[in-house]
């Protein structure tokens, strides 16, 4: 059961959303990755006077994984005290660039989780296939 396998995950992600940095949306997102080899990375988001300069948390997590040399994702979990919150399109892109396959795990309230795959979320991604770099793993509509 996947719910299961995702528990530890979700609670990183709130774990993480703890050490937000908000002052300005008042808004804590946390975000864990998980890795095929079990490996657990968290981001939080980071804000900034200047938007455009802030950091989301799920973007956060994901280059902490790619820093300390993962290159499989299997899982990314986003969790927010709100609940029911997807990644922005921005994270959508980088999180389908580095798994083109990834689960997406969202805390739909205290009880209740949301799993849908990254492809779900962003069923016609721009890729290396649009590049000509290579001929791609994703499956076009």
């Amino acid at each position: 059961m996947k719910e299961k396998k995702y528990v530890k995950l979700l609670a990183k992600a709130k774990e993480a959303a703890g050490n937000s940095y908000n002052k300005y949306s008042k808004f804590a997102v946390g975000s864990a990755v998980l890795c095929a080899n079990g490996k657990i990375y968290a981001g939080t988001n980071v804000e900034n006077a200047s938007y455009g300069l802030t950091s989301c948390a799920e973007r956060n997590a994901l280059f902490n994984a790619v820093s300390n040399g993962e290159t499989k994702i299997k899982a990314v979990a986003v969790w927010t005290k709100r609940g029911g919150v997807f990644p922005c399109g921005a994270c959508r892109q980088v999180i389908l660039e580095l798994s083109q396959n990834a689960d997406i795990i969202i805390n739909k309230n205290d009880k209740d989780i949301i799993i849908v795959n990254i492809q779900e979320l962003l069923p016609f991604s721009f890729s290396e296939i649009d590049l000509g770099l290579a001929a791609g793993k994703l499956k076009r509509q």
